[in-house]
Parts: structure tokens; sequence; C-alpha cells
């Protein structure tokens, strides 16, 4: 292969089968995606389908934890995960900046199929189009992914379950990605390095989901952080919804950045981050295994679901005041996802 992608490599003709022959197919290789038709015939489902797209254009494209490939699959599977489906087949699209080194590009490729192996996926079809010089800033992803619902977690993607008392478990430190793209782009001088918490969550969530009654919602933490989410999940409804402050689980470095910033961690992007809305008799229970596990182990009750203030997301403060908590206003961190 050419050293750099060039426009032919997106032509349809040989220099684009010589790049998915030889990089892309190389890497995702599987029984559905060796025939290299227009599309994949999937077979029978064993339940609902499950169907979500995003696209990815963070900046820079490798930062500490991981890079824009590991990232669009991770955050394909956890959208499926966190509607209580079980991911199953992604599709890959990459449009390419002519020029891009290939060394570069698979790199990106085989991060993506090691953490597609990692979640037990198969990426089953794609598209690979070339754009001109300075058109792309290098590459953007889209991945759509596929998965199976399980029986009883209907609701869990809705919220329609969620009821006053309930309470509210994230499942470790917030604000890790967001930072971490925010140093590695802006070059800041960071002692102890911060790292992407980028990675799968499916299996966690399917341990969850098989062991723990109870669970109303669940969402990830990506743009617009837990503050956002928490937002959209309480806007309109007939309940309110409150956390702690000092409950909620931030590393002192990233708090330290935020704050020489102006930031605020709950409104930071996250990459393998969710919250749980859980019947208040199964929190301890949910809370135990989630420590059991490695995505877990720094997960916490953060607050619960009240009839006071319906609409409304109050956050009390460490100072031992409170202040109503808005949905992220604006852009805090561009190309973060």
């Amino acid at each position: 292969m050419s050293e750099q992608i060039l426009l032919s490599h997106g032509s349809g003709g040989e220099m684009s089968h010589q790049l998915i022959r030889d990089l892309f197919v190389r890497y995702f290789d599987n029984e559905l995606l060796s025939g290299l038709s227009d599309s994949s015939v999937l077979g029978v489902c064993p339940g609902d389908l499950v169907f979500t797209t995003d696209s990815y254009v963070v900046d820079p494209l490798f930062f500490p934890g991981g890079n824009i490939g590991k990232l669009a699959v991770c955050g394909t599977v956890n959208d499926l995960a966190v509607s209580g489906a079980d991911p199953v087949y992604l599709s890959a699209g990459f449009i390419i900046e002519e020029g891009m080194e290939m060394e570069t590009l698979e790199k990106i490729v085989k991060s993506m199929a090691d953490e597609a192996h990692n979640a037990g996926v198969q990426i089953v079809t794609g598209d690979t189009k070339v754009v001109n010089k300075g058109k792309a800033d290098q590459l953007f992803i889209n991945t759509s992914g596929v998965g199976f619902l399980r029986r009883g977690s209907f609701d869990i993607n809705s919220g329609n379950e969620i009821k006053a008392g309930d309470k509210i478990i994230i499942n470790g430190y917030t604000g890790d990605h967001g930072i971490a793209v925010l140093a590695a782009r802006e070059n800041l001088n960071i002692h102890s390095q911060i790292q992407s918490d980028c990675a799968s969550l499916n299996k966690l969530i399917s341990k969850i989901i098989r062991n723990i009654d109870g669970i109303h919602f669940m969402r990830d933490l990506t743009r617009g952080g837990l503050a956002t989410v928490l937002c959209e999940i309480s806007e309109d409804k007939f309940y309110g919804i409150e956390i702690e402050e000092n409950h909620i689980p931030v590393r002192e470095e990233v708090r330290g950045v935020c704050e020489m910033l102006g930031m605020e961690p709950i409104y930071i992007a996250n990459e393998g981050k969710f919250i749980s809305v859980v019947d208040p008799e199964e929190a301890d229970k949910l809370l135990s295994l989630m420590h059991s596990e490695k995505l877990g182990q720094h997960a916490a009750i953060i607050g619960e679901v009240v009839e006071e203030h319906p609409g409304r997301v109050i956050m009390n403060t460490e100072i031992g005041g409170s202040r109503i908590i808005d949905m992220l206003t604006g852009e805090q961190l561009p190309r973060i996802c």
C-alpha cells in the first residue's frame, strides 16, 4: 500500500480495493464481512432490534487512553448497552483526508478491531471515502450499531419507570475523557497525566441487568456530561432530582484543571461512564456489584429522584448550600467525540 492516502484510494478502483482488502478486511475480518457485498445478511433476529448511529470527529486523533477508532467503537457499543441491548454488529464509515499517513490510519483501524473483539461485537459492513487535502481534518468516522434487546429491558432507555425515591448511581470518576482530550490538544503541562475513560461498557451493563431488579433508567454520560443527562431526564417531568456534590467522584487532577480553566466536572464529557436510576431497595446491591468490576470500582450513589421541585435538578453543594443545575449551553470543549 502507499504510505499516504491518495484521492485514488476513494475512486472505487484498484487502489480502493487494495485499501479495503489490505487494511480494513485484514483487521475486521469475519464471515459476514468477507463477502464484501453492499450489505450483510444478518439472519433472523432473536428479539427486538435496537439500532443506533454516531459520528466521531475528535481532535487530536490520538489522546491519552484512546484514539478516534477506539472511541467510535466504544461510543456506539455503549449507546446500545444503556438501552438494555446486547450489541452484536457494527458498521464503520471512514471519511479520510488525502495525505493522511497510512501508518496512522492502520493504528486507528487496529484499535477498532481490538476494541470490537474486547466488546464481543463484529464490524460487518462499512464504507470509505477520500476527500481533498484540507477538507476533513485528517479523519472522520461514523459507526452504526445493531443489538438485541434483553427481555424486560424495554423501558430502560425511556425512563418511563422512574419514580420518586429512586437512587442515582454513577459507575466512576466523571470528566476524565474531556480533560484528557483538552490536555492533549492544548499541550497542558499536567504532571499526573489524565487518561480518557474510553471503554466498552456492555459487559458490565449486561451483568447488571441480569442480576439487579428495579433498573429504571440508564444513560451514558457523553457530550454535556452528567449535568446535561440529569436535566434531560427531569425536564418537564412530575419529579425533580437532587444530587450531592461531595458524593460525585472526581479525580483531583480533573478538579484542578477545571478550577484553573473555570469549568465544572459535571459538564465534562465521558466515554466510559453511565448513570443508573434504580429502585432504592436495590441500590446497595447494585453498588456492590459495580465495585466488584473494573469499570465500576469507583461507583457511587450521587443523589435521588424526589417529589419536590419537579422538572429541576438541584445540587447540594460542598459548602452547605444548594443551586439549580441547568443543561449545558454552548460548546464547552469542541471536538471531543
